[in-house]
């Protein structure tokens, strides 16, 4: 059962309805606002609005550059990604700081953490680049229009939702009723939902185009790609929006602990070897590697991750997919960027409004990582496929010895 499943089709209606239920939103909480302008003095539109939506234009540029960046160079991109990411997280932790609220200052502590525990991993994975970076060359190779219009128009889709949501956070300030927490909070999980589809969307048809160039030789029009990919999947990739990002949360976090706990059996309570297993095992039902399957036989997210995990056991490259570099490539360029827009608009409001200098800057980082995610997609994609196409076949002429030359050095250091 695939398109006439109850599941993605009640998921599928469930994101449409839920479009237009948040432009309603949106638009009763800026009437609001405009309405209530007259008695409303603490609010001030320019100062506000300005800082936030010059931002996420800058995140669309942003967006396009790495593209760009990577296209043309992608190991040292890579390598840019690895080091910025935590030097302009530093700079927004120090931002943050200087505007010296208490929500500030806890913003602030999480940004200098996420600065050290990047700079430490860059410390870790700088042996795997090279190969990471082969692996990028060889897959990438997607051609440029596809990967341009693409992202043009994807980008393009997020920085008009973005404004829109702005909008309607910016009336539920203005407003600053009881209410209105709960309405900016609902805003922000709508961004983040819509995000992770337009990005899984981009990687169903780009993973599909790209697998059918590597196994069959065969070039898929992007259209008719797309055009699949909305037709029988949008219900899968809703639900896989929400269950796959759930699941690498939970993995990231087991494999925190297990470095900090090391070899002891207890950390904080909880069994630490314990929490890992489940955490595996969980990859194994929800992988940004079952979006490749979505598209090419139309399967449920469960079932795609399930069978390409086990393709991977089968061809031996199970440590690899564990090791691979692409998403944390494509993590920390959307951090950069959020980091970016932060450092623009924080500083903005802070030059001009001190009090939304806080919410500003989390505004326009979250506006900056999701927009620059979106970017990265079919980069994503591309390594995806080529994953699964080499799991499937090996032997396969048109893989070079990239891959089995780089299980023999992993397995020689472990000897």
């Amino acid at each position: 059962m695939t398109e006439g499943n109850f599941l993605n089709k009640l998921f599928k209606n469930i994101f449409y309805l839920h479009l237009v239920s948040i432009t309603i939103l949106v638009i009763v909480l800026a009437i609001r606002s405009i309405l209530s302008a007259s008695h409303t003095h603490h609010f001030d539109t320019q100062d506000w609005y300005l800082p936030v939506l010059v931002s996420t234009a800058f995140a669309a540029i942003a967006g396009f550059a790495w593209q760009a960046f990577t296209a043309f160079n992608p190991l040292r991109t890579m390598k840019v990604a690895f080091w910025l990411s935590p030097l302009l997280i530093g700079l927004v932790g120090f931002l943050l700081v200087s505007i010296g609220t208490t929500g500030s200052l806890v913003a602030a502590a999480i940004a200098v953490v996420s600065a050290v525990t990047q700079s430490l991993y860059w410390c870790w994975v700088q042996p795997r680049l090279e190969y990471a970076g082969q692996i990028l060359l060889l897959s990438i190779a997607i051609p440029p229009q596809i990967a341009t219009g693409v992202a043009f128009l994807s980008i393009i889709t997020c920085t008009l939702y973005s404004s829109l949501l702005f909008f309607g956070i910016g009336g539920a300030t203005a407003t600053n009723t009881s209410w209105d927490i709960l309405f900016i909070f609902v805003i922000l999980l709508s961004l983040t939902w819509t995000a992770h589809i337009i990005k899984n969307t981009q990687q169903v048809a780009i993973s599909h185009i790209k697998y059918m160039q590597l196994t069959y030789g065969l070039e898929i029009g992007t259209i008719m790609a797309f055009k699949n990919t909305f037709k029988h999947s949008i219900g899968t990739i809703c639900i896989g929006s929400i269950l796959v990002p759930v699941i690498c949360v939970i993995r990231g976090s087991a494999r925190a602990i297990s470095m900090v706990s090391k070899d002891a059996d207890e950390f904080m309570f909880s069994c630490t070897s314990c929490y890992s297993a489940i955490a595996s095992r969980l990859v194994a039902y929800g992988n940004r590697w079952g979006f490749v399957h979505i598209g090419l036989h139309n399967k449920g997210i469960v079932q795609s991750s399930r069978n390409i995990w086990e393709m991977f056991q089968r061809a031996g490259i199970e440590q690899l997919i564990n090791s691979d570099l692409t998403s944390s490539f494509c993590f920390l360029s959307g951090t950069a960027g959020g980091a970016a827009c932060a450092l623009l608009g924080g500083s903005w409001a802070l030059m001009s409004r001190r009090n939304y200098a806080t919410e500003v800057s989390i505004y326009t980082f979250l506006s900056g990582y999701f927009m620059n995610r979106v970017a990265m997609s079919w980069i994503q994609a591309g390594v995806s496929a080529y994953y699964v196409a080499y799991a499937e076949n090996p032997q396969n002429q048109k893989f070079d010895c990239t891959i089995p030359k780089f299980i023999e050095e992993l397995q020689r250091s472990r000897v």
